[in-house]
């Protein structure tokens, strides 16, 4: 992100990071745009509304409106971020090696709408986050969560070697969608539903070459919108991040 005029960036978003084809990654832009808001300070929530695609490799303008930060193109606004004075509530630890063995119900691995997602795409090692959520038992009421071990690549760092909050959002993303995966249309290969709105706040520093567990639970659905939580976890079980999120099905 490079300074403009008065309180307005700009910002480019590299092709490293997308989601769907031609597109930002939602948690990607979302931790971006939180984190001009809270400075890397961990204080509170941060509420992040996806309202259209956002271009890859376009300089796109962040303006500082009141309390709240807005990403636009041509006068209309793409996403809106703004803190929130709510408390979150994530999804249960779910250990590593447990995470890391459901990532072999990952429903992806046998048709992948989004195979290029920075977050849960079939990248090659290094290149994505390779977060593959699949599905595991709820320790607490034995329901269902879905949850996946991160290995956090080392080439993920900024120029100082800390792995941005931007980095750790995209982690948060993708992982409540999947939680919904019994709600995909039946198409091959699966149809998964976009991100809408991600609230999220990171509480503690990740580390490249880190393991940590993903884990996430579909909460409700309303119509097309489904409603879900996720978190990221130390090996200890020491929260790291958490968010909910809300996202929309594909018209029928």
């Amino acid at each position: 992100m490079t300074a403009a005029a008065g309180l307005q960036t700009v910002l480019t978003v590299p092709k490293r990071f997308r989601g769907p084809e031609g597109t930002a990654n939602g948690g990607w832009i979302a931790g971006t745009l939180a984190g001009t808001l809270t400075g890397g300070g961990y204080d509170s929530p941060v509420e992040v509304t996806l309202r259209r695609p956002v271009p890859l490799e376009t300089a796109l303008p962040v303006e500082h409106v009141g309390n709240a930060v807005v990403l636009g193109q041509d006068d209309r606004h793409l996403v809106e971020a703004i803190p929130v004075a709510e408390t979150l509530t994530p999804p249960p630890f779910v250990p590593f090696t447990e995470a890391a063995r459901a990532e072999a119900g990952f429903p992806g691995r046998f048709g992948h709408a989004i195979a290029g997602c920075f977050a849960c795409g079939l990248r090659e090692p290094g290149d994505g986050l390779r977060i593959f959520p699949g599905p595991v038992r709820d320790p607490e009421d034995g329901g269902e969560l879905v949850a996946a071990g991160w290995r956090v690549p080392l080439n993920v760092t900024d120029e100082q070697g800390v792995v941005p909050d931007s980095i750790v959002w995209a982690a948060l993303d993708c992982a409540s969608g999947w939680a919904h995966y019994r709600s995909f249309p039946p198409r091959e290969p699966i149809q998964p539903p976009l991100l809408g709105r991600l609230t999220g706040q990171v509480f503690r520093r990740v580390y490249p070459m880190g393991r940590y567990s993903v884990v996430a639970r579909a909460e409700s659905r309303d119509g097309r919108k489904l409603f879900g939580t996720s978190a990221v976890y130390e090996v200890d079980g020491t929260l790291v991040a958490a968010a909910k999120a809300t996202w929309i099905l594909p018209r029928q």
